[in-house]
């Protein structure tokens, strides 16, 4: 039965990109069984690069979109990585979110939230995921956020 994750998508008003080029010597992700790892997706949108660090000139709430935007590049990597069937996700396995931030900051978890709550919004059950959230003195092209991710499929 089709679970029909695009129209869910659609729903929440979100258009997939094409699933982002890989910016250095590594592929985008890798299937390994009925596993997908996916490269670290950073910050961005339709209006390019979303630059910023958390503690000095980017609000957690920025923050969030910025991880919901890393969230969404994942999805596409992973439509790519199942061959445009999305509802061949068994599992969001585990995200790993990276924070550009000052060193007094100590939201991280609230900034990667965004993306979280991203794929429990799309996924449902299937999108709860174990995580980690950390900060970082800087982050590739000075964007605010980067996020990789497991995913489990059939």
């Amino acid at each position: 039965m089709s679970k029909n994750y695009e129209n869910k998508l659609l729903s929440l008003g979100i258009s997939l990109p094409d699933a982002p080029a890989p910016a250095a010597n590594y592929v985008p992700y890798v299937v390994v069984g009925d596993m997908v790892y996916i490269s670290g997706q950073i910050s961005g949108d339709a209006n390019g690069r979303i630059n910023g660090k958390l503690g000095e000139n980017f609000s957690v709430e920025q923050g969030q979109l910025a991880a919901k935007s890393c969230g969404i590049n994942l999805i596409a990597q992973l439509k790519a990585a199942c061959d445009g069937d999305l509802d061949r996700l068994v599992q969001v396995v585990k995200l790993g979110g990276f924070v550009n931030c000052t060193a007094d900051f100590t939201d991280h978890p609230k900034v990667i939230n965004g993306a979280s709550d991203l794929m429990v919004e799309v996924f449902g059950e299937a999108g709860k995921h174990a995580r980690a959230a950390v900060g970082s003195s800087s982050l590739p092209l000075g964007v605010a956020v980067e996020i990789e991710g497991v995913f489990q499929i059939r």
